[in-house]
C-alpha cells in the first residue's frame, strides 16, 4: 500500500464504492422479447410496482430479465457438482445489471398438483403440528377412547394402595378377549399350571369343573391369580401377583375391586366359595404397554412419522394417506335415468356395445326387464343388479351359464388393465369418493385417537385456519406439556398469523394444495417467506392481488410492506390501482402491447405517473380516460334461472335468481362461495339439461328455467391446448381459413397442394424430424419436459417444398410468427379470417402471435382466446356464458376492452354470468348477486342482490361498501 494510502486509511478515508451503487439495481440494454433496449435504475429495499398494458413487457422485464439473471447468478455461485443437478440456465438478453440480490420468484404457476401435498404441508404448518402431536400428545383408544399409558408395576400398586383400607378386590388375567373356540387346550394348561378359578363371559368358574363353552360364541376369559384385602403389609405380595398377571397377559392387569366388602376380622382372604362378582364392583385395567386394556387396541411410541399421512407408519392402509379413491360413480354411468337401458350406461353407448346389448339382453332375460325399459322404471333390485351384478346363490341350470359382473365392476376392470387411450376415455366417469376406512381423514385410527389438551390433529387442520389460530390459543396443557410444546406452538401460531395477513382465513390446513386458484397459491408462498424473516432478497411477484376482494387488499398491502420493512426489495408486476398507490416506485412499460410496445413510458413516483402523456395507466388514474358507469340497467328478457336449496360445500341452502339477458355479476369475498355456486352447480345443471351426459347435480333441490337457455359455455382460465401444437390460430379456427388461402395460390395448385399440405398436425407438408412441432420434446426424469427447437426446420414446422409456397411473399411460418395485428392487416381481404382475427384484437390480444403455443399462454390470455372464438360464432340469443374473472391479468385499458365485448354480447340477447372483484365490471353489471359475508364456514349466505347502486346501499355487503366509493367516484351520465 502506498504511502497516502495508508495515511488514507489511517484517518479513516480510504475510497470507497459510491453509496448510490449498494442502493440501486442498475439495468443496462435490457432486449428480453419486446423490450426495446432499456436502462433503467430501481432503488433498493422498496416496493417497486411494474405496471401497463397486457403485453406491453412487464413479465419480460420483471421475470425473464431480472429474475432469470439474478437466478442464473446464484447457481453459477456453486460448486461444479451442485451445479450439474440444476443444468445450465441462459443468460437473458440484457448487456449488465449492477448491484442484483439474491432473487425469489413468487409466481402463480408453482400450484403443486401432487394430491398428497395440501395448504398444511406447503406451509409447513402440518409438520410443527406432527410434531407437536408426537411429542406432547396423549394416545387413547381409537374404539373406546380410553386414555392409553404404559405403567410400572410401582405405578399398578402405588394406584391399588391409595384405596380404602380393608377393600377387598381380586387381580385377574385376561388370556382370551373377544375370540370364537371351546378353548380346551388353554384352560387346561392353566389347570395345570396351578390356577384354581377363571372369570369366563363375567362369570367365574372353577378349573376343576367340566366347562364346555360354545365355538361358534365369541368368548373372554380371565384368570383369576389372587385375591387381596387392602392392608399395609400386602405390597410385597401384591407386586408379586401383578408380575405373574402381566406375563400371562401379555402385559394386562384387571383389578376387579369390590365396593360394598370391608372385612372386619384380620383374615387376609376371602374363602374359596365365596363369588367374586358382585352387585357393587368396580374395575380397575392397567397396562405394561402402550395398548388399550380393553379392547387390545396396540399403539406404538408416540413420534411425527404417526401423524404423516406420506409416511407407511401413519397413513390409512386402505387409500394409501390420500384420503380418496378413484371410484366409477353410478350417477355418472347412469347420467340421463330417462333412457332405455340399451342407451343408458354411457359408457356402453358411445361405440359399437353389440357384446354389451347381448349380455344386457341375457340380464332382462333372467331378470325379468327389456332393452327398451327406461333405466328409472327399473326397480331398484334390478338396477343394483345391472350395476353390479347379480348376488347370491344361483340355481343349478343358472350356473351353467356365466354370471353377470355388473357394469361398474367391468368398467373398473377395463380401467386398471387397459391402454393410456381406455383410460382416458373411461375418466370422465370416475369420481374421488372419500375412503371407506379413513372416512376420507388420511390418518390410521391410532393417529385420529391421539389428543393434545381436548383437541386430535384433525380437529385443528379440518377447520378454517381463523378457527385453527384460535384453537391453538385455547389448548389447555400440563405443564409437562406446555414445556414440550411452547416453541412449537409458537412458530405454528404466527405461520398462522402470516396466512390470515394475506387474506386466506377461510382455507383449511387440509386442503389439497391442486384446488387452489393461482392466486391463493401465491399468497400461501409469500406468507411462507416472511415466516422465513430472510433479509437482503429480490423478491419477484406476478399479480399477487388475483382473486383478491377489495377488502382484504389492505391485508395484502400491509404484508408487501412487512416484507419490505425486513430490508428486502419487491418487484411486483400488477394492475390493481390501491397497490400502484401504495407503491415506494412505479415503473410503466408501454405504451401498447407487442411490437408497440417494451419502452419505458415513467417511473418514479406516483405523480410522475398519473402525469406522463403516453401513459395509459397514469391516464386512467388521473381521470384523463375513464370506464364510463352505465346511464341505465338492462331489464332483461323476463326470463330466469331460479336455484333453489343450494347446499354444495359451504353454501348455506340458498335460494338465487338469475335474470337472463343481462350482464349478472357475483361477488363476495374470497371463499364466499361463487364458484361452487356457478361452476359446481349452476354449470353441471344446464349440460344434464342440454346433452344429459353429466347427472344433476344432488346438492340442490331444483333449477327451473332451463328452457330458456339453448347453450352453456364456460370461459375459464385452464390452458387452451398442453402441448406446442395447440395456439390461437387453431383454437380459434382462422387457421383453416388461412391454410385455405395458400392452397388457392399458383405455386400450390401447380404442386396440387391441398389444404392438408399446410397443416402441422398431419403428414405431408410437416416436419417429419419434429412432427410439425418446430421442437423436441426431451423427457426429463423428476423434472418438467424440456422443449429444443427442431434442428431440421428450425422451429418452421414445415419441410422445405411447403414453405416454397408463398402468399405476398409470406410462407405459413411467417404467417405463423405475425401478431394478430400485423396479419388482420395482412389478410384485410379475407373476410373468413378477418371476423376470427378482428374478434381476437377486440379482446386486447393483438399482440400474440398466431402460432403462439398454448403452453406460453398465460391463464388470461387463453381466457381471452377462447372469448374471442366464442364471439366469432353466431349467436342464438339464448346463449348462457359463464366466465370466471375475466380480468386477471388485464390493464385499465385492457378491462375497458373486455367490457366493450361483454356489453356487445349482452346487446346480442345473450347472457353473461361473471364471477368478478374487479369493481369496474361491478359497477358496469346490470344485476349484482352477492355472497358472504365472510369465507369458509362463515360465508355461503346471500347477502344482497339488485343492480349496483342497490348493492352499495347495502350496509351489510363488503362489496357495497367499496362499490359505494366508486360509484360516487364514477357517477353514470345520462345522455
Amino acid at each position: 500500500m502506498s504511502d497516502n494510502k495508508l495515511a488514507a486509511s489511517l484517518n479513516g478515508h480510504l475510497p470507497h464504492p459510491n453509496q448510490n451503487d449498494r442502493n440501486t439495481i442498475r439495468i443496462r440494454g435490457a432486449r428480453q422479447h419486446n423490450l426495446k433496449n432499456i436502462d433503467l435504475e430501481l432503488p433498493r429495499d422498496r416496493l417497486i410496482v411494474f405496471t401497463g398494458v397486457s403485453g406491453s413487457g412487464k413479465s419480460s422485464l420483471a421475470f425473464d430479465t431480472i429474475f432469470a439473471e439474478g437466478q442464473r447468478r446464484y447457481v453459477e455461485s456453486l460448486s461444479a457438482y451442485a451445479r450439474q443437478f440444476l443444468g445450465q440456465l441462459d443468460k437473458p438478453d440484457v448487456e449488465a445489471i449492477e448491484g442484483l440480490s439474491p432473487a425469489i420468484s413468487i409466481d402463480q404457476k408453482s400450484t403443486s398438483h401432487n394430491p398428497r401435498s395440501t395448504v398444511g404441508t406447503v406451509t409447513e404448518i402440518y409438520d410443527y403440528l406432527r410434531l407437536l402431536f408426537g411429542r406432547a400428545g396423549e394416545p387413547h383408544c381409537p374404539i373406546c377412547d380410553r386414555s392409553i399409558a404404559p405403567q410400572t408395576i410401582d405405578e399398578m400398586c402405588d394406584r391399588i394402595l391409595e384405596l380404602p383400607d380393608r377393600t377387598r378386590f381380586q387381580i385377574l388375567a385376561p388370556v382370551v378377549r373377544g375370540k370364537k373356540g371351546t378353548h380346551r387346550k388353554l384352560l387346561s394348561s392353566l389347570a395345570s399350571q396351578g390356577f384354581v378359578r377363571v372369570r369366563i363371559d363375567g362369570e367365574v368358574r372353577e378349573l376343576s369343573d367340566s366347562i364346555e363353552l360354545d365355538k361358534n360364541l365369541t368368548h373372554t376369559i380371565e384368570v383369576v391369580i389372587d385375591r387381596l384385602v387392602k392392608k399395609p403389609d400386602i405390597q410385597e405380595r401384591l407386586v408379586d401377583s401383578l408380575s405373574t398377571c402381566l406375563k400371562q397377559s401379555g402385559g394386562i392387569a384387571n383389578i376387579v375391586v369390590s365396593q360394598s366388602s370391608v372385612v372386619s376380622s384380620d383374615n387376609q382372604q376371602t374363602t374359596d366359595k365365596e363369588q367374586l362378582t358382585t352387585d357393587s364392583e368396580e374395575e380397575l385395567v392397567f397396562s405394561e404397554n402402550f395398548a388399550c386394556p380393553v379392547h387390545g387396541a396396540v399403539m406404538e411410541e408416540l413420534s411425527p412419522r404417526l401423524f404423516s399421512f406420506n409416511s407407511p407408519y401413519g397413513a390409512c392402509a386402505n387409500c394409501h394417506g390420500i384420503g380418496t379413491l378413484r371410484r366409477f360413480a353410478p350417477d355418472l354411468v347412469v347420467p340421463n335415468p330417462e333412457a332405455p337401458i340399451y342407451a343408458a350406461i354411457a359408457p356402453w353407448s358411445e361405440k359399437d356395445n353389440s357384446y354389451y346389448l347381448e349380455l344386457l339382453y341375457s340380464l332382462g332375460q333372467a331378470h325379468g326387464f327389456e332393452l327398451q325399459t327406461h333405466w328409472n322404471n327399473l326397480t331398484a333390485e334390478q338396477q343394483e343388479i345391472v350395476l353390479y351384478g347379480e348376488k347370491g346363490e344361483r340355481t343349478a341350470e343358472a350356473r351353467r351359464t356365466q354370471s353377470f359382473k355388473g357394469a361398474i365392476p367391468i368398467l373398473q376392470r377395463q380401467y386398471e388393465g387397459g391402454s393410456e387411450l381406455i383410460k382416458q376415455k373411461l375418466e370422465q366417469y370416475l369420481v374421488d369418493q372419500p375412503c371407506e376406512v379413513c372416512g376420507g381423514k388420511r390418518l390410521k385410527a391410532e393417529a385420529l385417537a391421539v389428543r393434545l389438551g381436548q383437541y386430535g390433529i384433525l380437529d385443528l387442520t379440518g377447520v378454517s385456519i381463523r378457527d385453527c389460530q384460535e384453537r391453538t390459543a385455547q389448548l389447555k396443557l400440563s405443564d409437562r406439556q406446555m414445556q414440550i410444546a411452547d416453541l412449537v406452538l409458537r412458530e405454528i401460531k404466527a405461520r398462522l398469523q402470516f396466512l390470515l395477513d394475506v387474506g386466506l382465513d377461510y382455507l383449511t390446513l387440509d386442503r389439497p394444495a391442486m384446488t387452489l386458484s393461482g392466486g391463493e397459491a401465491q399468497r400461501i408462498r409469500l406468507a411462507t417467506q416472511i415466516g422465513s424473516g430472510l433479509t437482503g432478497v429480490l423478491y419477484v411477484l406476478d399479480e399477487p392481488s388475483i382473486g383478491l376482494h377489495q377488502r382484504d387488499n389492505g391485508r395484502l398491502l400491509k404484508t408487501l410492506t412487512k416484507l419490505r420493512d425486513l430490508g428486502n426489495t419487491l418487484i411486483v408486476v400488477e394492475h390493481d390501482e390501491e397497490t400502484i398507490r401504495a407503491a415506494n416506485h412505479i415503473v410503466d412499460i408501454g405504451p401498447g402491447a407487442g411490437i408497440h410496445g417494451g419502452n419505458i413510458i415513467a417511473q418514479g413516483d406516483l405523480q410522475a405517473l398519473l402525469t406522463a402523456e403516453d401513459s395509459l395507466t397514469g391516464a386512467y388514474l388521473s381521470g384523463r380516460r375513464v370506464i364510463n358507469t352505465p346511464a341505465e340497467r338492462r331489464a332483461g328478457n323476463g326470463r330466469s334461472l331460479v336455484i333453489n336449496n343450494a347446499h354444495r360445500n359451504n353454501l348455506r341452502n340458498i335460494d338465487v335468481e338469475i335474470p337472463l339477458g343481462e350482464l349478472v355479476a357475483v361477488t363476495g369475498v374470497s371463499g364466499s362461495g361463487k364458484s361452487t355456486l356457478i361452476n359446481e352447480l349452476l354449470y353441471p345443471s344446464l349440460q344434464h339439461h342440454l346433452t344429459k351426459k353429466v347427472p344433476l347435480p344432488k346438492q340442490l333441490q331444483e333449477i327451473k328455467g332451463l328452457n330458456a337457455v339453448d347453450k352453456a359455455i364456460v370461459i375459464d382460465q385452464s390452458p387452451i391446448g398442453r402441448t406446442p401444437r395447440s395456439n390461437p390460430a387453431t383454437y380459434t379456427g382462422v387457421f383453416d381459413a388461412i391454410r385455405d388461402v395458400f392452397s388457392q395460390t399458383v405455386e400450390a395448385k401447380a404442386r396440387g397442394y391441398k389444404p392438408g399440405q399446410f397443416s402441422f398436425n398431419v403428414k405431408g407438408g410437416r416436419c417429419e424430424a419434429c412432427s410439425g412441432q418446430g421442437v423436441n420434446v426431451i423427457e426429463m426424469n423428476f423434472l418438467p419436459d424440456v422443449y429444443v427447437q427442431c434442428e431440421i426446420c428450425k422451429g418452421a414446422r414445415y419441410n422445405r417444398e411447403t414453405l416454397q409456397v408463398k402468399y405476398k411473399d409470406k410462407s405459413i411460418s411467417d404467417v405463423l410468427n405475425m401478431t394478430v395485428e400485423e396479419s388482420l392487416e395482412f389478410f384485410q381481404n379475407i373476410p373468413k379470417a378477418v371476423t376470427r382475427l378482428q374478434t381476437l384484437y377486440d379482446v386486447g390480444l393483438g399482440y400474440v402471435k398466431l402460432g403462439q403455443p398454448a403452453t406460453t399462454l398465460s391463464g388470461g390470455e387463453a381466457q381471452r382466446v377462447k372469448l374471442a372464438t366464442e364471439l366469432s360464432r353466431r349467436a342464438t340469443g339464448k346463449t348462457l356464458y359463464l366466465i370466471d374473472e375475466p380480468t386477471t391479468g388485464l390493464s385499465f385499458y385492457d378491462v375497458h376492452k373486455l367490457l366493450d365485448v361483454l356489453q356487445r354480447l349482452v346487446d346480442k340477447g345473450n347472457s353473461i354470468l361473471v364471477i368478478e372483484h374487479n369493481l369496474d365490471v361491478i359497477r358496469c353489471a346490470d344485476w349484482v348477486i352477492d355472497l358472504g359475508p365472510e369465507g369458509g364456514d362463515k360465508g355461503g349466505e346471500i347477502i344482497a342482490v339488485g343492480t349496483p347502486e342497490e348493492i352499495a346501499k347495502n350496509s351489510r355487503s363488503y362489496t357495497g361498501q367499496y362499490l359505494q366509493q366508486v360509484l360516487q367516484h364514477y357517477p353514470a351520465i345520462k345522455k
